[in-house]
């Protein structure tokens, strides 16, 4: 491990508190961001029933994935309570995913949404979601100075978005480490995917340099605490 990622690694609670935008926010071990005035829970890239899309293309992966992520996400909903929860699109990994749903899956979203505003945020992967599967559908969210979107948007007004499953790799006592992370540069915030077969991008990747032309600290997620990393010292500017 080197000196600079050694003094960039000061442990943080499982969950950290900080402003985007001027909002008072928490970064959840989970991968959840929780807006505290607005209420809000908000969640990126579930990709439910990933797996069975896998299977039906002839590769094959435990058929968990959907009920791993919902039991995740009932932990935090339960935890936070918010009166509106916000899926940042590419909730489900196909247009048929929705369908695919096991029946204690089915049950296990059916518990999570009455009594509160659940959002889902359309996403490249479901750009369209039936009425079926409750709540409601948005293309965007918007929340005092923040636009909650899918795609981040370059050059745009503050926003909370997904799409990119940011990752961060650190080397730790020689060893390479790659964790989920959230980048934020305190006026936008990407936030990682939440699902359990969820994919990255490294966080260094060249994708993410137009979202935070000054740069961003990386919130990585660790097993215990979050790690806040300026990203000069994790891409070794």
């Amino acid at each position: 491990m080197s000196a600079a990622v050694a003094a960039a690694l000061d442990p943080l609670p499982r969950m950290a508190d900080l402003r985007i935008a001027g909002l008072a926010a928490t970064l959840d071990g989970s991968g959840a961001l929780y807006l505290h005035d607005a209420e809000t829970l908000v969640v990126a890239d579930l990709h439910l029933e990933k797996g069975s899309s896998f299977a039906r293309r002839g590769s094959f992966l435990p058929p968990y994935d959907s009920s791993a992520t919902l039991a995740v996400l009932a932990e935090v909903v339960a935890r936070f309570a918010p009166a509106r929860v916000v899926a940042l699109g590419d909730s489900f990994h196909d247009r048929r995913g929705p369908d695919r749903l096991g029946v204690p899956e089915r049950a296990a979203l059916a518990r999570l949404i009455p009594g509160r505003d659940w959002v889902w945020v359309l996403g490249n992967h479901d750009p369209e979601l039936p009425a079926s599967i409750g709540g409601r559908v948005a293309r965007e969210v918007e929340i005092g100075p923040l636009t909650l979107r899918h795609h981040p948007a370059p050059g745009s007004r503050a926003e909370l978005a997904g799409h990119l499953h940011p990752v961060a790799k650190v080397v730790l006592r020689g060893r390479g480490v790659r964790a989920r992370a959230f980048l934020t540069d305190g006026r936008r915030c990407v936030l990682p995917a939440f699902g359990a077969y969820a994919g990255g991008l490294n966080a260094c990747d060249p994708a993410f340099a137009p979202l935070f032309p000054a740069g961003f600290t990386a919130h990585v997620i660790g097993r215990q605490r979050l790690f806040a990393i300026d990203r000069a010292v994790l891409c070794g500017d």
